[in-house]
């Protein structure tokens, strides 16, 4: 068994089948970018994954992680990126799934939220409004909350959205880095180019079929190709 699997799943939106007939599997330590269309079901497959939402068809199941082992960094908006909390409150926060009814930090979970901003470069900022900091800042601090959750899998949606281009590069590499050490990583993008330099697999989302393969399958595939003509074949 796969460390991540989805077998022949059908999710669906607002009453509408998003993705149907869906089948991947992951293996631990690799990288898969998802990209699609908007509308593909990019962010429905997501939220399935995390269990937000049951398929209602197939099933998606894990080998040695549970769904609330999983860390996630969602989309960022700008009601967010206001929010009034010390950088460290927000990364300690990501420990809040694995206490239980507990009230209060324990000195592991004190520990954990430390080494993830000092392993992100962050730990100078524990102290600083999170709402003062830049674009990329932010993300650096939404990553080591995700991690503070994460056993070893990382979900990113749409990580580099609205960041520089060379703030984008840099939390490419420090993504690729956290894979490098074991990390699973599974990232939603709309970047193609930085899907194909820094991925192991890709998972393409069409309303008319679907893609998963290698990052050098996909480079040959006509799925490649339409979504670099803008969706349509020519």
């Amino acid at each position: 068994m796969a460390f991540v699997n989805c077998e022949n799943i059908t999710l669906s939106y607002e009453g509408r089948d998003v993705i149907s007939g869906l089948t991947f599997h992951l293996e631990k330590g690799e990288y898969l970018c998802i990209v699609g269309e908007n509308g593909s079901g990019k962010s429905t497959l997501i939220k399935g994954i995390l269990g937000f939402v049951k398929p209602t068809e197939g099933k998606i199941f894990f080998e040695g992680i549970a769904q609330n082992e999983i860390g996630y960094l969602p989309q960022q908006t700008e009601r967010q990126r206001d929010f009034p909390a010390s950088v460290r409150e927000i990364v300690i926060s990501g420990c809040l799934n694995s206490m239980g009814w507990r009230p209060f930090y324990s000195p592991r979970e004190k520990n954990l939220a430390a080494r993830n901003m000092e392993r992100l470069g962050i730990l100078e900022l524990s102290q600083q409004p999170y709402n003062e900091l830049s674009g990329g800042q932010q993300q650096r601090v939404l990553l080591a909350r995700a991690l503070c959750a994460a056993e070893s899998l990382l979900v990113l949606d749409e990580p580099v959205t609205g960041l520089d281009p060379l703030v984008t590069r840099d939390l490419y590499d420090l993504i690729r880095k956290l894979n490098s050490e074991g990390m699973t990583i599974i990232m939603v993008s709309h970047d193609v180019a930085g899907a194909l330099k820094y991925a192991d697999r890709i998972l393409h989302l069409h309303h008319e079929g679907y893609f998963f393969g290698t990052r050098r399958e996909y480079e040959q595939s006509p799925f490649c190709r339409m979504l670099r003509l803008g969706g349509e074949e020519r």
